[in-house]
């Protein structure tokens, strides 16, 4: 029992030497569903990739500590050329980021003159210099359907754009062959003997997952979107297919409904990299700041400025 009290008095202090930092580098701390709790607890704001993409342009802050992996921390410093972006961890990446390139975007254009590149803004500042408009889970749709193309490249997610297809059918949506490895691996299977298990639950699922995942869900939507469906819906108990990080919010916007993983394996290892010890570090080194090369941030800028616009 001491020892734990030791923890906790130790995670405190932690917690307390951030805030006092965060002060004397007039920073702010932004971070993702995804991270760990502790993580989230101390943040200034917790959001999915939209919802932290817009925060990054309205931020005060000189500095922005971007709590989640590495495409988020180049999107906000995109966003904000003058600002000092910090990662607390350079080695937190998505893998689905990089699951494009840009021969696969140069030969389809080729195939398709009027071809719009959409990129799904879970992907590398090189991938977005080479794109028309950037989109996110939240915002994917309404912008699909408002580009005045009829072939849309959708990069790097499979899933998000099979999805975005089967909602808008007017629309010639050209898949890549990319994935997040953990939506992945959340399977049919898996929730299918949630759904035998607990008979009462509602499927919450993200548009990442598999079309068969999808198929079998009540709701599909981003992590804002999941959440806000969960605190709105009369059902006391849910089965949620996205990254388990997203656990700490839905109880604490709904302490009394009760909510299981789809699976056991909805741990993303490079969000999970991003610790208060990491975080602390950043703010007292200044260390993993986001470099970008000035033509980098000019094209790589445009569809993520775009996207902006159209969402409003």
């Amino acid at each position: 029992m001491e020892e734990k009290e030791k923890m906790e008095e130790r995670l405190e202090e932690k917690k307390a030497r951030i805030q006092e930092l965060k002060k004397e580098k007039n920073a702010v701390i932004l971070a993702h569903y995804y991270v760990p709790d502790e993580v989230q607890e101390i943040a200034d704001y917790i959001g999915d990739s939209y919802y932290l993409s817009q925060l990054a342009t309205k931020v005060e802050a000189k500095t922005v500590v971007l709590c989640g992996v590495s495409f988020m921390g180049e999107s906000a410093k995109l966003l904000n050329p003058d600002k000092t972006v910090l990662l607390p961890d350079e080695e937190a990446d998505c893998p689905m980021a990089h699951m494009c390139t840009v021969e696969k975007i140069e030969k389809v254009r080729a195939e398709y003159p009027d071809v719009a590149v959409v990129c799904y803004v879970n992907s590398t500042a090189e991938l977005k210099a080479h794109s028309d408009v950037c989109v996110t889970s939240s915002n994917a749709l309404n912008i699909v359907k408002a580009l005045p193309n009829e072939h849309i490249y959708f990069i790097p997610d499979e899933n998000l754009a099979r999805y975005v297809a089967s909602q808008i059918p007017e629309k010639h949506i050209i898949l890549n062959d990319g994935y997040c490895p953990i939506h992945k691996e959340i399977t049919v299977n898996d929730v299918a003997e949630k759904k035998k298990a607990y008979p009462q639950a509602e499927v919450l699922a993200h548009p990442e997952c598999t079309w068969e995942v999808l198929a079998l869900a009540d709701y599909i939507g981003s992590t804002s979107g999941i959440l806000a469906h969960a605190a709105q819906s009369d059902c006391q108990e849910f089965i949620v297919a996205t990254e388990t990080g997203v656990f700490y919010e839905l109880k604490k916007n709904s302490p009394d409904k009760v909510f299981h993983p789809a699976s056991d394996v909805q741990l993303c290892p490079g969000m999970k990299k991003v610790t208060l010890d990491r975080v602390m570090e950043a703010l007292l080194q200044g260390k993993d700041e986001v470099i970008l090369s000035g033509e980098m941030m000019k094209l790589a800028n445009r569809p993520l400025n775009k996207m902006l616009e159209m969402a409003q």
